[in-house]
């Protein structure tokens, strides 16, 4: 007998994607229902627009529309659709919940378990897309890619950018700190000493990898170190109550003068009138930001106005290798629980 399963995807992680990975993983033992959002075509919320969604965190999807199409399915495979107290009390037949995305923020956790949902999620599963798209946004930055693309888009032919005074060291005679060492932030240090870059490392509760600590390039440093010593400074920690708002005026103050911030993690790490008054201070040579406090990007955010700024709306992670990894990790769970055997990676 096949079991229902529920899928609510949206234009990334389609919900094509998602069946195919659970045809391929569990055959015939599945039969699929699915349901497809509109993001990233239209903008996700960043916090609850409704009351019976307190406390939930970037999600899509109105309650009703989920209830319906889940109905008495007991599991649902889904990317960014929302599941709030009431909502669980909606569907008492689901039994696992697949989030395809690293942290489960549109999943109100404490009532899943007192509804004995079983919540997994696909850690991991951009690691490296987001590694490369950081090596790529500290060589738009640190050699003037984006100025130089952004001055032949007015049709100015930049040749100043050849000056000694503008032009960006080599990677090779640079260092860079690392702030966060999870999943991407390993893959950033690896791809980076293959640039033969110096990095330091900050993150007091990760300790390096045998290989990094036998590389006398890669150091482990307390935070005053690495803003010190670092030419780039690029970050990939998660949001918690420890590390909110840790990059603010005394932190770029500490930062070396000339100096360039990386963020592909997540707008709320960072002071972002602090980063523009130091920016246009002259105090830090400029900045690679992929998230903001506040997505999408209102239209008179001041650091939009200036010149040293490369900007991009929230895609490092956005590969197609990301899907197939998510999709796959979802169907793997979906497998082991119609198996009886325990998550992989259990919220």
């Amino acid at each position: 007998m096949s079991t229902d399963v529920a899928i609510i995807g949206d234009l990334f992680m389609r919900s094509d994607y998602f069946e195919e990975a659970l045809s391929r993983t569990c055959g015939a033992r599945v039969r699929c229902r699915s349901l497809d959002l509109q993001w990233p075509e239209q903008p996700m919320a960043h916090k609850a627009t409704r009351a019976d969604l307190a406390g939930l965190h970037e999600y899509m999807g109105v309650p009703e529309e989920v209830i319906a199409h889940v109905a008495d399915a007991p599991v649902l495979v889904t990317h960014l659709a929302p599941m709030s107290r009431t909502m669980f009390e909606a569907m008492p037949s689901l039994k696992l919940l697949a989030v395809a995305r690293g942290g489960p923020v549109n999943i109100d956790m404490n009532a899943a378990a007192e509804h004995q949902v079983q919540v997994v999620n696909a850690p991991g599963r951009n690691a490296a897309a987001v590694a490369e798209f950081t090596i790529g946004a500290i060589l738009a930055e640190t050699r003037n890619i984006t100025r130089g693309h952004d001055a032949l888009r007015r049709d100015v032919y930049r040749g100043d950018l050849y000056r000694a005074d503008r032009a960006g060291d080599e990677l090779s005679e640079m260092t860079v700190g690392v702030i966060g060492y999870g999943d991407i932030g390993r893959r950033v240090v690896r791809l980076l000493r293959a640039f033969e870059t110096r990095v330091l490392v900050h993150d007091p509760y990760v300790e390096l990898l045998p290989e990094h600590a036998a590389d006398p390039d890669i150091e482990s440093c307390t935070l005053e170190t690495l803003l010190r010593d670092s030419d780039v400074v690029s970050l990939h920690q998660r949001v918690t109550a420890e590390t909110r708002g840790m990059i603010d005026a005394a932190a770029l103050a500490a930062m070396k003068p000339d100096a360039i911030l990386v963020n592909t993690a997540r707008g709320p790490l960072m002071d972002y009138d602090a980063l523009y008054a130091a920016l246009s201070a002259g105090h830090l040579r400029g900045a690679m930001l992929e998230t903001f406090a506040v997505e999408p990007t209102p239209a008179d955010l001041p650091l939009l106005k200036l010149p040293n700024v490369t900007l991009t709306p929230h895609i490092a992670g956005a590969s197609r290798t990301t899907i197939r990894n998510a999709a796959a990790k979802a169907a793997t769970e979906v497998q082991r629980w119609l198996d009886h055997e325990p998550p992989l990676n259990p919220c």
